[in-house]
């Protein structure tokens, strides 16, 4: 028999992350002592009291059963909670909260609620593969917004075509930012706000990374900003800030229509969380959050670390402000995917080339600060030892 995949699987570019975990296999399979730098997986432990509501939680029967597609009422109360507590903003739990089998899950199926067959979507470059994926997915186009050292990695709205803003259903941007580590402020938001009203686009605002931040900093919302809640939703993991990536717990939040065009794809493509699991999410968002600035500091120190080295090596980077990326410029000369393999080849170190996001991610490289102190000193010893 001759297996025909679809065009959509066909036309499918390599999955970033995939290639990382190959490569580094075949180092490991050679006895090289890689150090992986490459994906943002935490290394840090799930804290005990969120696996220990798990475990009494698994014990009860009740939770056995098929869970409600849109989550538990206790799990989607405690999002509204946290969103008070967390940015004073008010949400509707049963219309205004949506729980996800992660981020990704509710990223990957919402374009499939709104772009039809040759629709526009605004997507940021270099940026998360998925977004572009899942518009794809839905037949619909990607035009794709560079996010520059100029610009501080935040799109020009200004430089979009006015047929394009125009013919554009949907608008994804990501801020604490994966890959650059960039982070937007209100007035941005608000501009991002006044441009989706005026071309009538849904934003997407991908915030998974929003606790992971240093030096004092917050990271808002953008439901916070007025008209926010008129155009776009926002899209929460608590795969990072609670170090339950394994879990696959995260929640959609904001316009209620469009919560509920999510909904309907959902409720007829997976079957939701584990009532367990969302029970355990309960008492991540309303428990004790010291874990949470106990994550903080300890990034904030590998960061410190890795940056501290990565100027002695002369590279001009800038610490991030969130997210625990580092997003680091190529010695002259060296091409992404170059410094890249020489990283990989002559210092075991595992990175992802800037380029793989993106064509204008060219030019760096990304480095997780997702291994302890003493490993990343090791790296920074490697990398010294470099020439270019």
């Amino acid at each position: 028999m001759n297996v025909d995949f679809a065009d959509r699987v066909k036309n499918l570019p390599p999955y970033l992350f995939k290639e990382i975990d190959r490569l580094k296999a075949e180092l490991q399979a050679k006895g090289v002592d890689v150090i992986n730098l490459g994906v943002g997986d935490p290394d840090l432990p799930t804290p005990s009291h969120i696996i220990e509501r798990l475990k009494t939680a698994a014990e009860d029967p009740a939770n056995h059963q098929y869970p409600l597609y849109s989550g538990m009422n206790a799990f989607r109360d405690a999002v509204a909670r946290w969103y008070k507590r967390r940015f004073q903003v008010d949400l509707d739990p049963a219309t205004q909260v949506l729980t996800l089998i992660g981020s990704k899950e509710g990223i990957a199926h919402l374009p499939l609620a709104f772009i039809n067959p040759g629709d526009t979507a605004l997507v940021p470059s270099p940026a998360y593969p998925v977004y572009q994926v899942a518009v794809m997915f839905a037949g619909g186009t990607s035009h794709l917004m560079p996010l520059l050292k100029e610009n501080h990695f935040l799109p020009d709205l200004d430089a979009i075509p006015e047929e394009t803003a125009r013919r554009a259903k949907l608008l994804f941007i990501n801020y604490p930012n994966n890959p650059t580590g960039a982070v937007a402020d209100a007035a941005f938001f608000e501009k991002v706000v006044a441009f989706a009203k005026k071309y009538q686009i849904i934003v997407c605002h991908d915030a998974a990374y929003s606790e992971m931040a240093f030096d004092g900093y917050r990271p808002m919302s953008f439901l916070e900003v007025p008209g926010a809640l008129d155009v776009g939703i926002e899209f929460h993991s608590l795969s990072k800030t609670y170090n339950m990536t394994g879990w696959r717990i995260g929640f959609a939040v904001g316009n209620a229509q469009i919560i509920s065009g999510l909904a309907q794809i959902k409720s007829n493509v997976d079957s939701g969380v584990f009532n367990a699991v969302q029970l355990a999410g309960v008492e991540a968002l309303d428990g004790d959050q010291r874990c949470v600035q106990e994550m903080q500091a300890i990034y904030q120190e590998r960061r410190d670390i890795l940056i501290e080295g990565l100027r002695r090596a002369g590279l001009e980077v800038q610490p991030p402000k969130a997210t625990f990326y580092v997003w680091c410029p190529t010695p002259k000369g060296l091409s992404s995917t170059d410094f890249t393999a020489k990283l990989l080849k002559e210092a075991g170190i595992v990175t992802t080339p800037g380029s793989g996001f993106g064509a204008p991610g060219e030019g760096y490289v990304r480095m997780a600060l997702t291994v302890d102190k003493a490993r990343l000193r090791e790296a920074v010893d490697r990398i010294l030892k470099l020439r270019w």
